[in-house]
């Protein structure tokens, strides 16, 4: 008995160990752009993650017509952005949908090639000028521009099991379970050094304002 234990006990670690993964080349090329471009104005990361964020508790609310349990003991659909000074970070967390690991996969390591080509040749002859990053759709990698790294926790409504995002920008990234997340997806970011002032809550509520205002869920800070 204690051998069959013991076995058990390295395959579940096997299968808890992230898992890695490289990047389809169109994003690697896109992530490189985004971290070393010279934004202008680089509020643009916070407004798309707040819209992306609006479009996961509208695509929950949507499915919960037909299956309400989904919002079962979350039903207050809301955003909230927390900074962290002493950690250095800034996190965009909602109550909707969620993402599977296979989601996560496809959601964040791939995006349509049409797409992205057409972005990074554009972002070159336009200098990275911002209103390129939402007209692509890509706006989730718009947080590299701020981050050395980004760290997504994600649980699928209607799923008991969440997973963990990671990556620095650079080839790969990978995934893995975690326990204890709440429904929906909290996006961490790992700020770099010159972007401390996203930790502060006056810039934060400047953005949210000048940018979110048409955003129809709260946003709580």
């Amino acid at each position: 008995m204690p051998k069959a234990a013991k076995k058990s006990a390295a395959s579940t670690a096997e299968t808890d160990a992230p898992k890695a993964h490289q990047f389809q080349a169109e994003v690697a090329k896109l992530l490189h752009l985004m971290v070393h471009s010279v934004y202008s104005d680089r509020d643009v990361f916070l407004r798309e993650l707040i819209s992306n964020a609006a479009d996961a508790l509208d695509k929950l609310r949507y499915e919960a017509i037909a299956t309400p349990e989904l919002l079962a003991g979350d039903p207050e659909l809301k955003i909230t952005i927390t900074p962290d000074k002493d950690n250095k970070t800034l996190t965009i967390a909602d109550n909707g949908i969620g993402m599977s690991e296979q989601e996560l996969v496809e959601n964040l390591g791939t995006i349509a090639k049409s797409g992205t080509q057409a972005f990074v040749e554009n972002a070159k002859r336009a200098k990275g000028e911002v209103h390129l990053i939402g007209q692509f759709g890509i706006g989730f990698y718009s947080g590299f521009i701020v981050a050395e790294s980004v760290d997504v926790i994600s649980r699928r409504a209607g799923s008991g099991t969440a997973f963990k995002w990671s990556s620095d920008g650079s080839g790969s990234f990978t995934v893995e379970p975690v326990e204890d997340a709440p429904r929906g997806t909290s996006i961490v970011l790992h700020l770099k050094d010159d972007a401390a002032e996203f930790l502060e809550d006056w810039k934060i509520e400047s953005v949210v304002r000048a940018y979110s205002d048409h955003i129809a869920h709260p946003i709580m800070l």
